[in-house]
């Protein structure tokens, strides 16, 4: 894979006249791909090719709107795909991409008995958020039944990214604070990570330090400079991923995103604190291969604090000052109520990450206190 540190509008135009396709299928969303302004800039750029778009529908990907893809794809047969937009648009175009031969999807997806194929075609992702970071992982996320589960294989990831900040920049504050917030959850998660290594560990010291530079500004006034900064940082962060995966408060997120319609950075942001502190206070029980202790010493000196109180209280300033609220009564969220379909959308594989070997039962206390 190509790493473009920074392109254009241009640097696509370039690239598509250079390449011998002749059949595009665009997978985009609606609202995203006119936000961004990619509607503008896309039409003249395929002239002279038969192209076909697809515009997702739903807001979380789901395997009967994937399936409408994968039939798209069937009926097309496109030489090319591009994806242009958030985490979830890249994941749909993934997972279509190499799953579009897979009978029964629903149980395979559920059970992972799915079968990846070779791409049945070459993939470019253009990510219109900066977050996830999807357009360098090899997985991916689809819910079924609002339950979360993940498509994984190294042919999921795209053979070529391209980072355009005047794609990102445009998006509203909502977006960029959750997408964002996303990007910082997942470098610092995979650097206590079971499965983090040096390499990921560079990865993830590289995101923070742009993203914890340039986040709160790139939110409060957007230039080019800010946002292709936390493009990349979003980048590197999803180049951590790929190798530790996330943790806890990534496994929590996903049923407050899909029983409660909550963004995905934001309903990551909503237990981050929780569970780094929790993770630091039971070190003695961790379970890696690495010091916790000095991945913690790491990420105080990235975000200037001394302990795990002033950190901690960095982390709910920095969600404070987004505006990411997190308060559980104001998000229409009573988590006694709610506490046991909460914590059936929790995603196992993501929990078993996490340093400190949790219980579903233990979860319940480390995200009612704040």
């Amino acid at each position: 894979m190509k790493d473009l540190s920074l392109a254009s509008v241009e640097d696509l135009s370039i690239f598509l006249k250079q390449v011998k396709s002749n059949k595009i299928l665009v997978i985009s969303g609606k609202n995203s791909f006119k936000n961004s302004g990619a509607n503008n800039k896309f039409l003249h750029l395929f002239s002279n090719k038969e192209t076909v778009y697809y515009f997702k529908k739903s807001s979380n990907p789901n395997h009967l709107e994937l399936q409408e893809i994968i039939n798209q794809i069937k009926l097309f047969s496109p030489d090319l795909i591009i994806a242009i937009g958030g985490g979830s648009v890249l994941d749909y175009a993934k997972v279509a991409n190499t799953l579009y031969d897979t009978e029964n999807l629903r149980d395979g997806i559920i059970n992972s008995t799915y079968n990846i194929k070779k791409k049945f075609a070459k993939l470019i992702a253009i990510p219109t958020t900066a977050g996830s970071g999807a357009e360098v992982t090899s997985n991916a996320v689809i819910y079924i039944d609002k339950i979360k589960y993940s498509v994984e294989g190294d042919d999921l990831k795209p053979d070529l990214f391209f980072l355009i900040p005047e794609f990102v920049i445009k998006g509203s504050h909502k977006i960029k604070a959750s997408a964002g917030f996303d990007a910082i959850a997942q470098a610092f998660e995979s650097l206590i990570s079971i499965k983090s290594n040096e390499k990921s560990k560079m990865f993830a010291v590289k995101s923070l330090k742009l993203s914890l530079k340039f986040y709160l500004d790139f939110l409060k006034s957007p230039n080019n400079d800010n946002t292709f900064a936390m493009s990349l940082a979003a980048n590197l962060s999803g180049k951590a991923i790929n190798i530790s995966k996330t943790t806890a408060p990534h496994a929590v997120s996903y049923p407050f995103t899909a029983i409660y319609n909550i963004s995905h950075g934001h309903a990551v942001s909503l237990t981050l604190n929780k569970f780094l502190r929790f993770n630091f206070l039971k070190y003695k029980n961790a379970n890696c291969n690495f010091d916790i202790n000095e991945r913690y010493k790491l990420m105080f000196n990235l975000t200037n604090t001394n302990n795990i109180n002033s950190f901690d209280n960095f982390l709910k300033n920095l969600r404070s000052n987004a505006n990411l609220e997190y308060d559980f009564k104001k998000l229409g969220i009573d988590i006694i109520q709610d506490y046991s379909k909460i914590v059936s959308g929790v995603n196992i594989l993501r929990l078993k990450n996490n340093p400190i070997k949790l219980e579903k039962n233990e979860i319940k206390d480390i995200i009612i206190n704040e």
